[in-house]
Order: structure tokens, then C-alpha cells, then sequence
């Protein structure tokens, strides 16, 4: 998998885990703390990454998700640079502690990541398995006294199909605990334009798959219950995401290919308004973590 390697001028050495439970395996990639794989019964739920389509799987975002203007932010006066979705993805993660079941991972802030993002931190990321479940922690930690700013999130792509024998049009996205979805609205740049709208569902629960949804790029939306099920009427296997503390949800594929794959992200905060170079002391819905804070937030993926 290519990718760009921003705090590291020369790989020398990266490390997979893989993680085992009753029911379920999944390898972790010490390189941006990405899921590398998901198994249940020898079949993979998890895109892999073919980069005709998407060259990665499931990157974690951190500390910023998606796009900055111009690809910049202020903070106390000065301007930032920092690549979409934040260097998290980017970033060699240390292993802290790893069992049969659980594997723990963590960045800490570097004079490298000073240079993007001017906060003293520890990010850790904790994968888990019990019975046909993968939970996903993070836990940052703000080492300093001021107020640090931050998003987080998931990026896991997941094969669609995921049996053979069924197309990717047979696929529905079900939403069981909604009861009406807003859709944040995105400029063609993929930016805010501080526009909602309803996002229409089948029975106030169901949206078939169709690769033309992705059209205009991602589709992100709130108050969709914090749960969603990707399933096929006529399949046996499914994948079922619950972030119960995450505001927002992405769902995505490459615009404009008929991709095998569909993106279920989880974020804690959206990305910058249109024409907006976005103070992080005041951009709505970062969280800002005081001095000395810890911050925990937990999703996970449910295998059927």
C-alpha cells in the first residue's frame, strides 16, 4: 500500500499485529494504527486496498478530519499547515501493550508534529475483541497546561460485496435507531456550507446502495442513531457499526468508479467551512480538551 510517510524520512522496520478471538481475527498495522484486516470464518470484511480504487483500508484521523482551507489553520496568531484528515495516518505508532485479544498503540507529539500542530499530546489507539465484536478506543491525553483542540475518527472501508455472488446494488445501509437523518451539506470541494437538509431513507430506516450516491463525493450525516448495519436482503454475512459518542457519520467511496467498497466513518467533528481559514480555538465542534484532560471515545464493528 503506498502511502506518504510524513514524520519518518526513511522506513526502516513496521510491525503487524494481529489480534484473535473466539470468533473473529483482525491485524493492526503499527504504520497510522490502520486495520489491515477483519475476519470472521475465513471471509475478509475488510477493503483491501486496492489503490485502482482507494490505496488504504482504514486510516485513523487525527487530530483533524477531512479538509482545512487551503490547507491551513490559525492558532494564537499563527498559521498551521496540515494534510487532510491530520498525521495520525501518517505516523509510526509504539506498542504499549498487546495480549491474545487487545492491542494498544501510541504517538506522542514530536518536534516534527510541533511544526503542524502546536500541542504537547498522547494518542493512543486500542483495538479489542470480544466475541464478534471489534471495539476501537482512543484515548488522548492533553500534556500541557493550556486548552488543547482536536477531531477524531475512523476511515474503515468494507468489501461490497462481501459474499460472492451478490452485486453491490443488492446492498442496503440500515439506520435501526433513527428517526430522522440530517445530511451536512459539502460544496463539490468537499467543504461546509452550512447547509442541512433531510436525507431521505426507505421506511425511515433503509438506503440502497448505488455507486451514483457517491457522485458528489462523500455524504456525511447526524442523527442517524449512532448505529449502521451493511447487509444484503439476500446474504448471510454482515457488518454492523455502532459510535455511540460520535457525532457525525461518513459514507464514502471513490467518486465516479463503480468501487468495490463502501467507507462507514465515524467523527467526532466535521471539516472547515467554505473560504474559512479556521481558528481551532473557535471552529464549531472540535473538542477542546483542557489542560492535563484525557478524552476516551469507543466505536465499534460488529461481524455477522
Amino acid at each position: 500500500i503506498k502511502r506518504t510517510k510524513i514524520f519518518r524520512k526513511q522506513r526502516v522496520k513496521f510491525m503487524l499485529y494481529e489480534i484473535r478471538g473466539e470468533q473473529i481475527s483482525a491485524v493492526i498495522d503499527s504504520l497510522g494504527a490502520q486495520l489491515m484486516s477483519i475476519k470472521k470464518e475465513n471471509t475478509e470484511y475488510l477493503w483491501q486496498g486496492d489503490a485502482e480504487y482507494w490505496g488504504d483500508r482504514a486510516l485513523t484521523l487525527f487530530p483533524y478530519i477531512a479538509r482545512l482551507t487551503d490547507g491551513k489553520y490559525q492558532y494564537q496568531g499563527r498559521e498551521y499547515k496540515m494534510d487532510i484528515h491530520g498525521f495520525a495516518k501518517d505516523s509510526e505508532f509504539q506498542l504499549i501493550e498487546r495480549k491474545e485479544n487487545e492491542v494498544i498503540l501510541e504517538i506522542c507529539d514530536t518536534p516534527e508534529t510541533k511544526k503542524c500542530y502546536p500541542f504537547s499530546f498522547r494518542f493512543q489507539v486500542t483495538y479489542k475483541i470480544e466475541g464478534n465484536r471489534l471495539s476501537v478506543s482512543y484515548r488522548v491525553e492533553n500534556c500541557q497546561e493550556e486548552t488543547m483542540y482536536f477531531a477524531v475518527g475512523g476511515h474503515p472501508g468494507f468489501q461490497v460485496p462481501i459474499e460472492k455472488g451478490l452485486r453491490f446494488d443488492q446492498y442496503r445501509l440500515r439506520f435501526p435507531e433513527s428517526e430522522k437523518i440530517t445530511r451536512i451539506e459539502f460544496t463539490p470541494d468537499c467543504f461546509l456550507t452550512g447547509k442541512e437538509s433531510v436525507w431521505e431513507l426507505e421506511q425511515g430506516k433503509i438506503k440502497k446502495l448505488q455507486h451514483s450516491l457517491f457522485d458528489q463525493d462523500a455524504i456525511v450525516i447526524k442523527d442517524s442513531g449512532n448505529i449502521v448495519q451493511l447487509y444484503a436482503p439476500d446474504g448471510k454475512r454482515s457488518v454492523t457499526v455502532e459510535y455511540p459518542d460520535m457525532k457525525y457519520l461518513g459514507i464514502w467511496h471513490t467518486p465516479g468508479k463503480e468501487t468495490p467498497y463502501v467507507c462507514l466513518e465515524p467523527w467526532s467533528a466535521l471539516p472547515s467551512r467554505k473560504g474559512i481559514i479556521e481558528d481551532l480555538a473557535t471552529q464549531p465542534d472540535l473538542t477542546a480538551l483542557e489542560g492535563a484532560g484525557v478524552y476516551n471515545n469507543t466505536w465499534s464493528i460488529i461481524l455477522e
